[in-house]
């Protein structure tokens, strides 16, 4: 089974990599017949660069006391929150006192 498996794998990569070369060969084919080049393309993207500032801590707005867990209310909610809203809780239940 693990066999086959990885010799699917091998055709799906090797079927990949040559449709790949194909349409690689196809577009160079035709640049060449139109003279494109590839600032023609507008191929212009400059790479991404690494944010030189460092990520800031954001404080917790949320906090269950029963686990110590916390939550900025930033991205989803963790599993802890879940359930306990799950269980009839509310988020207020859980709001950080300033």
């Amino acid at each position: 089974m693990i066999a086959q498996k990885e010799a699917l794998e091998q055709q799906i990569a090797e079927a990949t990599a040559q449709g790949r070369s194909e349409a690689i060969a196809k577009v160079k084919a035709m640049m060449a017949e139109y003279g494109l080049t590839a600032a023609d393309l507008g191929s212009t993207r400059k790479p991404a660069s690494k944010s030189k500032v460092p990520a800031k801590k954001v404080a917790a707005k949320y906090h269950s006391a029963s686990t110590g867990e916390s939550w900025s209310g930033r991205g989803l909610q963790p599993r802890w929150l879940k359930v306990a809203l799950a269980a009839g809780k509310k988020l207020s239940d859980f709001a950080v006192k300033a």
